[in-house]
């Protein structure tokens, strides 16, 4: 099941800008846009590393890719993102913001700038994006879709990576908050909160060494597995979907069911054996006979 689930022509003459679109699952997502008929800008700090990606989605897709450096912490590159894109395109109807950074670390031993560097990233950068290609849109009457990556920790907070947690906090508000503001004008604002998929680059910077393989995501799922990187490239791609058009403030999270299971107060019991549930059964027996 690994095939694109909309179809060849499901974002056809569609034009989307992703960015961190040169990596990862920015990377995955813009293939997949592309294969359902899309136009693609990718943006990133690394314009080697973008113009590379480009070249390769289009070699496989024989779709057209714009790369434009853009550092999303700067509006103005920001607004020449945007003038590019119009400039090739002539029009930009979806915006995937999936540009992120993340320190994995005891918050104490943070520096106040390493605190500002995520949330300037994650945070100003998808404000940034945001009202850009927004007002845009407004301004020119036509309506359009956001679409920000979460995570799940947006939720529920989470130790050793506070920054990143407030940040998708702050993005999640927004979404929600957009979601009822620009509705009105044909601005549709979603979020995806994913789970673990895994990626090279951003898993060893993350956890180097042996950590990930120590850290085993798998264990803390339900479904007992990672997420495949076409699972996530179909809800996404359903959500800039015309598809997907009554959808709106809403986030979905992809994680096979992992963040409900850190919530739950004894969900944890998943690792008591069966024959001392077997005893536990006869000693709660013994009390409601007692």
């Amino acid at each position: 099941m690994k095939q694109l689930m909309l179809g060849a022509d499901g974002l056809k003459d569609k034009t989307i800008i992703i960015t961190g679109g040169g990596t990862g699952l920015g990377k995955a997502m813009g293939m997949g846009f592309l294969q359902a008929g899309a136009n693609l800008v990718i943006t990133s700090r690394k314009l080697e590393v973008l113009e590379k990606t480009a070249k390769e989605m289009e070699a496989a897709t024989g779709g057209r890719v714009l790369a434009v450096e853009c550092d999303v912490r700067d509006y103005s590159q920001v607004e020449n993102v945007l003038s590019k894109t119009l400039s090739e395109f002539g029009k930009v109807d979806v915006l995937l913001n999936n540009a992120a950074g993340n320190f994995i670390l005891p918050t104490e031993r943070l520096s106040a700038n390493a605190f500002s560097t995520i949330i300037d990233i994650v945070l100003k950068g998808t404000v940034n994006c945001t009202l850009a290609v927004g007002k845009h849109w407004i301004k020119e009457k036509q309506p359009g879709v956001v679409l920000n990556i979460l995570t799940t920790y947006a939720f529920t907070g989470s130790g050793y990576v506070v920054p990143s947690a407030c940040a998708k906090g702050g993005v999640l508000s927004m979404t929600r908050s957009l979601a009822v503001e620009w509705g009105k004008y044909g601005i549709r604002t979603n979020a995806i909160a994913p789970g673990p998929f895994p990626t090279k680059g951003a898993w060893e910077r993350l956890l180097p060494g042996d950590l990930a393989e120590k850290f085993d995501f798998k264990k803390r799922v339900p479904l007992k597995r990672v997420g495949e990187h076409h699972e996530l490239v179909n809800l996404a791609a359903f959500l800039v979907s015309d598809f997907s058009g009554y959808i709106n403030g809403e986030v979905i999270s992809i994680d096979g069911g992992e963040w409900l299971q850190g919530a739950g107060q004894f969900n944890g019991l998943e690792a008591i054996p069966s024959e001392m549930w077997d005893a536990l059964e006869q000693m709660t027996r013994s009390v409601k006979g007692s």
